[in-house]
């Protein structure tokens, strides 16, 4: 795992390559599933989700299209500090992964599938995607109902 150090003039150093690095050169990491931390040059506190925090929001501000919408952000805010706010967590983190592996999935059907039509392709897709989330829904409406006992 790559260390980078951040000094108080805001510069990051990566350890292990011996050089400074910007956000720019940070988000490739992350685009590049390279595995890596950032610490406070003095303390050793590990800042490495407000650097990440700070490359969504200039990602968001430089989009023309948001992820982060008004209203995802006005729901996530209103999340934390409730009881809700371990099973919003692992609820997202389970929703990104499935939609990840169903992209795949629906890369390597198109691959495969040449004399297949779109409309079938995408109706099983369709099907499946319905029965994970019910699955999902079952699994945090049961994780909910142990929490409040």
């Amino acid at each position: 795992m790559r260390t980078l150090k951040k000094y108080p003039n805001r510069r990051l150093y990566d350890t292990s390559q011996s050089c400074y690095v910007t956000i720019d050169n940070v988000r490739d990491l992350v685009l590049g599933h390279e595995r890596f931390r950032v610490v406070d040059s003095k303390t050793g506190e590990d800042l490495t989700r407000s650097i990440l925090l700070q490359i969504i929001m200039e990602q968001e501000n430089d989009a023309g299209e948001h992820v982060l919408t008004n209203e995802v952000l006005q729901h996530l805010i209103r999340f934390y500090g409730s009881g809700m706010q371990t099973n919003m967590a692992h609820f997202l983190e389970q929703s990104i992964s499935f939609f990840l592996n169903q992209q795949e999935v629906m890369q390597d059907q198109m691959r495969s599938v040449i004399g297949a039509t779109p409309i079938g392709m995408m109706q099983k897709m369709t099907e499946d995607n319905l029965k994970l989330w019910e699955s999902m829904s079952q699994s945090m409406l049961g994780n909910q109902t142990k929490t409040k006992d």
